[in-house]
């Protein structure tokens, strides 16, 4: 997969180094000379230049790449550099990053992104995860397709521990991606057995009752 990564400081480099590490190809964008740390992410092509100018993006080959990242420090720039991908690009998959949540609503597909990451939010769904077991936490919206992943801490007292996941009804357009057992990340099969303590992860689909999700996963299934 070829990405270009708009947005050389310390998020944009992060990410470029996981990518990289997986085997994919990366082009890093930044119009601040300092920002050109190229030693720290060696394998990365590298581009001192302003990403929201089309030459821009037309030099660092946008057009043929799969996704663009759009991870500078101003949600303005941001919201350009999506829109610009997609609308005159072309690009299948662009994700921003929001740095002011009052921003948010703004990181929709009329902008051109698909994927909206607010560390903020990130950082709070994750502090209410720790502190409010049983309860549903939405961690990222997909704004193209309305789809959520939401992430739930299965309580002891909740019937499902000790039942296989095969046995579980979930509730329309709800799909268990993955469960986190300790550290240990795992791909549920129907054979594998929900414990207490379970993190589980869920893509829903816009339609998706998380209300019902949610009493399905504390309460168990209706009886009426």
């Amino acid at each position: 997969m070829r990405v270009v990564i708009a947005g050389a400081g310390s998020v944009g480099r992060s990410i470029a180094r996981e990518l990289l590490g997986h085997g994919h190809e990366v082009t890093l964008i930044d119009r601040q000379p300092s920002a050109m740390r190229i030693a720290q992410v060696p394998d990365a092509e590298w581009l001192l230049a302003d990403a929201c100018e089309l030459p821009t993006l037309t030099q660092a080959k946008v057009d043929e790449c799969d996704v663009v990242v759009a991870a500078t420090g101003d949600d303005k720039a941001n919201l350009v550099i999506a829109l610009l991908a997609k609308t005159e690009y072309g690009v299948p998959r662009t994700v921003a990053r929001v740095n002011n949540p009052k921003n948010e609503w703004m990181f929709d597909e009329a902008w051109g992104v698909d994927v909206a990451v607010s560390t903020p939010r990130i950082m709070t769904a994750m502090v209410e995860e720790a502190v409010a077991v049983g309860d549903l936490v939405r961690i990222f919206t997909f704004h193209q397709s309305g789809a959520d992943i939401l992430e739930l801490t299965l309580p002891v007292e909740s019937p499902l521990v000790g039942v296989r996941v095969g046995q579980v009804i979930w509730p329309a357009d709800t799909v268990l991606a993955c469960v986190v057992r300790g550290d240990r990340p795992i791909a549920p099969s129907i054979d594998d057995t929900l414990e207490a303590h379970d993190q589980l992860l869920f893509v829903t689909g816009r339609e998706a009752d998380e209300k019902e999700l949610e009493r399905l996963l504390t309460h168990g299934p209706s009886t009426t």
